[in-house]
């Protein structure tokens, strides 16, 4: 596509052409479903809360409430920004006009693009601890469970992810809201078995199921329960009661909930295609709904799973597992993650049962899979349409308006980082400024404990993750040239990029 779509050919106009092209194709239940599986329970919140062992003495439930309190300022600032300026790419359109093209280029183009690469490995290896392996195992398939254990069945699992998200995104938005309302509505409904398999069960009868399957599924002998407990004590976990609080080990729970709570916000990139997104309540009730429903729903599914399986157990199982996976401790009687909907399923003496919960609650993942790269492709598609990245990366389909030209951006650099992620293991004042101010706050004290907590709680301090820092650096460096080359070429070519970060493109 020309980058002289509109304007003379002797001066090209400002944008690469009059209007996006994109369609307001979403509901606000469109937008709601999409931030809901932004935080998903499932896939995020059993995966992220799988760690809080870590943290014996802290009281899950008031953290999450805590948490869910504090990201709700976060809804409020998100919802702000987009009815001022609902448009495609949301941060980038945003600070691109407010700091400047270029701080705005850089800060939005390595969160919203760069970072994505390394989020298809995690999706991976949730689809492969939740799907893949409890399937395997329950329906006896040791052979394919040993494979996806592998570095090949890790890349493998990377390629089904890129190659299902790639489908369904090209589908079009309006075909994507289809596929995540259906998954929406049967994985609810797997929810609600779960759920009342556990409040109708007593601890006794999980003791005795746990037991029956570790036995069948993973050869393991004896009393597998209680064996459990006693590694996860080995590994270093201390007992606690579900109930005990104390203040400061809630909020050193709280980085660990944000591997999940943290992005209602998710689909801001793509409000420019969400119908009356100007109404201010639209895009606040969606994110907010989204955020507290799953709250709602973390908070049912933790006290029966502390009712059932029992306090100790979930943090023992959890502990023991990362011993034996990461650390070298001693095989725990269940040897793949402790999946506690695959826990839920054993309650049931049937396999062919287990196996198909096992299949329905796998929509909490294939609903959410699209999130992998549906909202960064906006922001690639906005940065091309202002002219800073190339205009083929703007090219949106005929038929279904899909930034097919953005999408080709994600899928090719997420495939070499899942390779090498395979291979190697390494008063007075706006209200919007209040409650920015609130969120940065927030966001600060937990990027403080990722990066400088003494004790490297969280795996993730500067001093033990240099690899780490080198890479994100190195997405800035890389973010940096990309706007100063695009600031060279399109002044040759007669386009200047600050004139363009000082106007609001037509949807």
């Amino acid at each position: 596509m020309a980058d002289t779509t509109m304007g003379t050919a002797t001066r090209p106009a400002l944008f690469l052409r009059n209007a996006t092209g994109l369609v307001k194709a979403w509901s606000t239940f469109d937008a709601f479903i999409y931030s809901f599986w932004s935080i998903n329970l499932i896939t995020l919140g059993l995966y992220g809360m799988s760690y809080v062992y870590w943290v014996p003495d802290g009281q899950l439930l008031a953290a999450i409430l805590i948490f869910g309190v504090l990201t709700t300022f976060l809804v409020i600032t998100y919802a702000m920004l987009v009815s001022v300026m609902p448009r495609t790419g949301g941060d980038y359109a945003w600070q691109s006009r407010v700091l400047g093209g270029g701080l705005g280029f850089v800060l939005s183009i390595t969160g919203w693009w760069f970072t994505l690469f390394l989020w298809a490995p995690i999706y991976a290896n949730i689809l492969n601890v939740q799907f893949f392996l409890p399937l395997a195992y329950t329906l006896g398939w040791s052979n394919v469970a040993t494979f996806f254990t592998s570095q090949t069945g890790l890349f493998v699992s990377c390629l089904i992810v890129l190659a299902f998200v790639s489908v369904v995104v090209t589908l079009g938005m309006e075909t994507y809201a289809r596929i995540q309302k259906i998954c929406f509505w049967i994985g609810l409904g797997g929810l609600v078995v779960v759920c009342g398999l556990l409040l109708f069960a007593s601890q006794s009868d999980f003791q005795n199921a746990f037991n029956r399957e570790a036995g069948r599924l993973f050869g393991a002998s004896g009393n597998a329960y209680q064996a459990t407990i006693d590694l996860g004590t080995k590994a270093g976990y201390t007992a606690h009661d579900f109930a005990a609080f104390s203040l400061g080990p809630i909020f050193l729970l709280m980085p660990f909930l944000a591997f999940y709570l943290l992005w209602p916000n998710w689909g801001a990139t793509l409000y420019g295609e969400v119908r009356g997104a100007k109404d201010i309540r639209k895009p606040f009730w969606s994110m907010f709904w989204g955020l507290w429903v799953t709250i709602a729903l973390v908070g049912l599914v933790m006290i029966l799973i502390v009712k059932t399986m029992g306090w100790q157990f979930y943090n023992s199982a959890n502990a023991a597992y990362y011993n034996y996976a990461f650390y070298g401790g001693d095989a725990t009687p269940v040897t793949t993650w402790p999946y506690p909907v695959m826990f839920a399923g054993w309650l049931v003496d049937n396999h062919l049962f287990q196996a198909l919960l096992i299949i329905v609650m796998g929509l909490w993942f294939f609903g959410w899979a699209g999130t992998l790269f549906l909202s960064s492709t906006r922001v690639i598609f906005a940065a091309a349409f202002d002219r800073v990245l190339p205009s083929w990366a703007a090219n949106i389909s005929a038929k279904r308006r899909v930034p097919y030209g953005a999408l080709v951006l994600m899928i090719v650099p997420s495939v070499v980082i899942s390779a090498i992620y395979a291979r190697y293991k390494v008063a007075g004042v706006p209200t919007i400024t209040v409650v920015a101010v609130i969120t940065a706050i927030f966001l600060a004290f937990m990027l403080y404990e990722w990066s400088f907590n003494s004790g490297n709680l969280y795996g993730t301090s500067f001093q033990a993750t240099l690899n780490s820092v080198y890479y994100f650096l190195a997405t800035y460096v890389v973010a940096i040239a990309i706007y100063i080359a695009a600031r060279i070429v399109r002044n040759r070519q007669g386009i200047d990029l600050s004139r363009i970060h000082h106007e609001i493109p037509v949807e």
